[in-house]
C-alpha cells in the first residue's frame, strides 16, 4: 500500500485586524518608504514632517520603539531644534501605561503631581508648580495677582490665558522625568521647554523646519520663535536728498543708501543730485529726470523724479514751450506712468509669491511695511519681490 504525503500548505501571514492602526512591523522596508513618501505629501501633517519622508520614517521608527501607532506618533512627537519632544499628556499616559500611579491636584495658581512607582510603592515623587515658579522661570509676570505674559506682537500667550493648563503641563513633565524617565525613551522635554510657541494643550503652534530658510524676518511662516516686530518702512533716500542742499547731509544720505543696498538707479540719481545740489528750486530734479530718461531708466523712477520735482519747495511751473508739455499734462502723464509701473510691479510680486509657494503674501507684506500691497509704490513692491525670489532660489 502506497501512502502519498501531501506537502504542507503555506500559511499566509495573518492580516492586520480590521480597523487596526498601521505600523512599520506590518510593512517591508520598501513599502515603509513608499508609505512615508505618500504621507509626507499631505497638508494634514505638522510642518516639521511635511515633504520630509525621511523625517516621517524616523518618527515612525521612534514611535514603534515607544509602542505607538503612526497617527499617534506624528501628532504627539514633535521635533524642536532637532530633538524629539513629547506632549505632557503623552508623558502622563506612558507613565500610567507602565503601571506607575499618578495623582494630580490642579488649581488656578498651583499644580501638584505625585507619582508612586509600581515596582517600589514607597518611592513617591512629589512635584509642585506655582505661578511664583513660572515668574522665576521668566514665563510670565504677576500683575494684580494674575499672570501677565505677552508675545512680541502684544498678544496674550497661553500663560496668561490658560495658567492652570500650563502649570499642569510643567508639573507633569518634571515629575515624569524624575520618577520614571525610562518611559520617555530619550524625549524628556515638552515642546515649550525647548522654546517652541505652544497652545493651551502644549502642542507647538509653529515648528522650525530645517529645509526652509526664512525669506526674511516677517516672511518667515514656520519657525520655533515668535515673529519679530514688523520692520520699519524703507527710507526714501531720493526724497531726503532732494529736500536738502547741505553737502554733508547729502554725503550721509548717499552713504546710508549704499549701505542699505539701494538699487543702482537710485545710487545714480543720488550721485548726480549731490553734484548738482548747489542749484536752486527744481532745476536739479528736472536735469536728473532728463538724464535718467536719456539712459532709459525704468518708468517708476522717472515718475518718482517727476513727483519730487513738482512738490519741491520753490519749484516753478514750466512755461509752455513749443513741443514741451504743460504742467497739467506732465502731472497726468506722470500719474499714468506711476500707476502702470505700480500695477506691473504688483503683478510681478504675486507671480513670484506663487512660484515660491507663499500663500500668505498679503499678510506678510502688511506685517513688514505696515500697509496693504494696494497702497505700496512700485519700488517697494520690486524690493519685496527680489527678497522672495532670492529666498526661493536659496532654498532650492
Amino acid at each position: 500500500m502506497t501512502v502519498t504525503t501531501l506537502p504542507a500548505a503555506r500559511t499566509a501571514p495573518a492580516p492586520a485586524p480590521y480597523g487596526g492602526a498601521l505600523s512599520l512591523s506590518q510593512m517591508s522596508p520598501y513599502e515603509a518608504w513608499q508609505f512615508c513618501e505618500s504621507l509626507a505629501n499631505t497638508p494634514l501633517l505638522p510642518d516639521a514632517y511635511r515633504k520630509q519622508p525621511a523625517s516621517v520614517l524616523w518618527a515612525m521608527e521612534y514611535g514603534r520603539a515607544l509602542g505607538l501607532d503612526v497617527v499617534t506618533t506624528i501628532t504627539t512627537i514633535h521635533v524642536i531644534k532637532g530633538k524629539p519632544c513629547q506632549s505632557a499628556d503623552l508623558m502622563l499616559g506612558r507613565a500610567r501605561s507602565a503601571g506607575h500611579r499618578v495623582r494630580i491636584t490642579s488649581e488656578r495658581t498651583r499644580c501638584e503631581v505625585r507619582i508612586m512607582r509600581h515596582d517600589d510603592p514607597d518611592d513617591e515623587t512629589v512635584i509642585e508648580w506655582t505661578l511664583d515658579d513660572a515668574v522665576t522661570a521668566g514665563l510670565c509676570q504677576l500683575r494684580s495677582n494674575k499672570p501677565y505674559a505677552r508675545d512680541k506682537h502684544g498678544d496674550p500667550t497661553p500663560w496668561e490665558k490658560f495658567p492652570r493648563a500650563m502649570l499642569r503641563a510643567r508639573a507633569i513633565a518634571e515629575a515624569v522625568r524624575i520618577a520614571c524617565p525610562e518611559v520617555l525613551h530619550g524625549a524628556i522635554y515638552t515642546p515649550e521647554e525647548m522654546g517652541a510657541v505652544v497652545d493651551q494643550e502644549g502642542n507647538p503652534v509653529v515648528v522650525e523646519r530645517a529645509d526652509a530658510p526664512p525669506v526674511q524676518q516677517a516672511v518667515t511662516v514656520v519657525q520655533s520663535t515668535p515673529n519679530p516686530p514688523p520692520a520699519a518702512p524703507p527710507r526714501d533716500f531720493l526724497a531726503e536728498a532732494t529736500a536738502t542742499a547741505d553737502a554733508e547731509q547729502l554725503a550721509e544720505i548717499l552713504s546710508a543708501a549704499q549701505n542699505a543696498g539701494a538699487p543702482a538707479e537710485y545710487m545714480t540719481c543720488l550721485t548726480e543730485l549731490r553734484d548738482a545740489h548747489a542749484a536752486e528750486a527744481a532745476g536739479p530734479v528736472r536735469e536728473l529726470h532728463a538724464a535718467a530718461q536719456a539712459r532709459g531708466a525704468h518708468p517708476d523712477h522717472l515718475a518718482r523724479l517727476a513727483t519730487i520735482g513738482a512738490n519741491k519747495p520753490g519749484a516753478k511751473p514750466q512755461q509752455a514751450e513749443q513741443g514741451a508739455p504743460t504742467p497739467d499734462a506732465v502731472e497726468e502723464a506722470t500719474g499714468a506712468v506711476d500707476e502702470r509701473a505700480r500695477a506691473e510691479a504688483e503683478s510681478a510680486l504675486r507671480v513670484a509669491a506663487s512660484r515660491a509657494n507663499l500663500p500668505t503674501l498679503d499678510d506678510d507684506f502688511q506685517r513688514v511695511y505696515g500697509k496693504p500691497i494696494e497702497q505700496a509704490d512700485a519700488l517697494t513692491l520690486h524690493a519685496f519681490r527680489k527678497q522672495i525670489e532670492a529666498a526661493a532660489g536659496g532654498a532650492q
